[in-house]
């Protein structure tokens, strides 16, 4: 059976980052890419404990291993994070609903993976709705990016809830800016 929790030690932030090496965008075939989607930023244990002071980090546990993860980080950590910044410059400039997000109560899902053998068994799901459960009593907002070629990954975060609310092209690749309002 899997388990929702938050990672706690720095062993499931190296678990993390283990899982997320096998599922880079650089380290998995074409076909796998558009198959079964992509992670595109490489973090380091120092960011993902940076990361984990303010924000905790949602995990699936299945017998004790980490096997999908959601990571989170608050605003300010994209200036720290230097992968991240184009993505925070954006965020801070796009308007919702009449206000600039800058002004709203919001955190950014910084990527989401899921073990390739537990896929498509309703973790991706589960996790989200742990952030849901975790992080609605102080956001209104979750804010994230999705890459405009992965096709996989930007259909379920429309089932889970999230809405493309701009679109921008970087130095990396062309992006859907996609936002969860917890309050409707």
């Amino acid at each position: 059976m899997v388990k929702f929790g938050i990672a706690e030690t720095i062993n499931d932030l190296q678990e993390i980052l283990a899982l997320q090496k096998l599922n880079l965008k650089s380290q998995i075939s074409d076909q796998a890419k558009k198959d079964q989607g992509f992670l595109t930023v490489n973090h380091s244990l120092d960011e993902l404990l940076l990361m984990k002071q303010n924000t905790p980090q949602i995990v699936a546990r299945y017998e004790g291993e980490i096997v999908a993860f959601a990571l989170a980080m608050l605003p300010g950590l994209g200036k720290l994070i230097s992968d991240l910044q184009p993505m925070f410059d954006v965020i801070e400039g796009i308007t919702l609903n009449g206000e600039k997000l800058s002004n709203q109560r919001y955190y950014v899902m910084g990527q989401i993976c899921v073990g390739e053998k537990f896929r498509g068994q309703g973790i991706f799901d589960g996790l989200y709705q742990t952030h849901k459960e975790i992080y609605s009593p102080n956001f209104d907002l979750c804010i994230t990016e999705i890459s405009t070629s992965n096709a996989r990954s930007q259909r379920a975060h429309e089932r889970v809830g999230f809405q493309t609310i701009y679109n921008h092209l970087d130095h990396v690749d062309d992006w859907n800016v996609v936002a969860w309002n917890f309050r409707e």
